[in-house]
C-alpha cells in the first residue's frame, strides 16, 4: 500500500471529517485533512532531511495522514482510540505485520497528555503535528469568542521549520503578534508540546530549538 491509497481511503477520510467536526463544536481548531495533509509531508520531509530511507519516509506520511482519525470517538484519549482504528484499516491492505505496527504505535504515542517518541516514525510524526501553528487553524467565528488557542494560533503570523542536517539541528521559527497573544499566554499552551518535540528531534539525533520573534527561546 502507498500514502495515495491511505489519502484517498473512504472510512480514513469519513473519520477525519467527523473528528474535525466534534472538535469544532468542541472549540478547537482546525483538526481536518488539510492538517493532516501538512502533518503527513513534514514528517516525510524531516526523515528526508536526515536520509532515512524511503521505506520509512513512506510509513511516516501514511501515518501523520491518519493521525486524528480518533477524534471521531473522542478528543480524550484520541491518539489511541485512533491507533486501534488504524490498525483494524491497515488490515485491509498487503502491509507487512511490523509495519502495520509501526504506524499504530507512531498514531497512539502522537499526544504529549500520554505520549511520545518510540522510534523514527513517531518522532517525525510528534514534529509534523506540534509545529503546524498557523493563523489558518483558527475556524471562522467573531474575534470576540476566541479562546486562548485560538488567539495563540492567530497571533502567529509566520512560521516557519528549518533543518540544519549538518548541525542536527531542527529549527522553529515564529511571528507571533503580541497585541493579540502574549508570549506567556502561548508557552502556558505550547511549552509542554515543545517539550514532546525536544524529546522527539532527540529520537532522531538531533536538536530542537525554538525562536519566538527573533529570539531563542528553547
Amino acid at each position: 500500500m502507498t500514502y495515495k491509497d491511505i489519502r484517498h481511503n473512504k472510512e480514513v477520510n469519513e473519520l477525519l471529517k467527523k473528528g474535525n467536526q466534534n472538535l469544532g463544536l468542541l472549540g478547537y481548531t482546525d483538526h481536518s485533512q488539510d492538517h493532516c495533509v501538512r502533518v503527513a509531508e513534514t514528517a516525510a520531509h524531516i526523515l528526508k532531511k536526515f536520509d532515512y530511507s524511503e521505506h520509512d519516509i513512506e510509513l511516516a506520511r501514511i501515518a501523520g495522514y491518519m493521525h486524528d482519525i480518533g477524534n471521531a470517538i473522542n478528543r480524550n484519549r484520541h491518539a489511541e482510540y485512533g491507533g486501534l482504528l488504524a490498525n483494524e484499516i491497515l488490515k485491509q491492505y498487503d502491509l507487512i505485520i511490523p509495519d502495520r505496527i509501526t504506524i499504530v504505535s507512531a498514531i497512539s504515542n502522537h499526544d504529549e497528555s500520554t505520549g511520545g517518541a518510540v522510534d523514527p516514525i513517531s518522532a517525525a510524526l510528534i514534529i509534523g503535528d506540534k509545529t503546524d501553528v498557523r493563523r489558518s487553524r483558527v475556524r471562522e467565528k467573531p474575534k470576540a469568542t476566541f479562546d486562548i488557542h485560538d488567539r495563540v494560533n492567530y497571533a502567529v503570523t509566520d512560521q516557519t521549520l528549518k533543518i540544519n542536517t549538518e548541525k542536527k539541528v531542527i529549527s522553529l521559527n515564529l511571528q507571533i503578534d503580541t497585541d493579540i497573544c502574549s508570549m506567556y499566554e502561548y508557552f502556558e499552551i505550547f511549552l509542554q508540546r515543545m517539550l514532546m518535540c525536544r524529546g522527539a528531534a532527540d529520537m532522531l539525533g538531533a536538536t530542537f530549538k525554538l525562536t519566538a520573534n527573533g529570539a531563542k527561546v528553547l
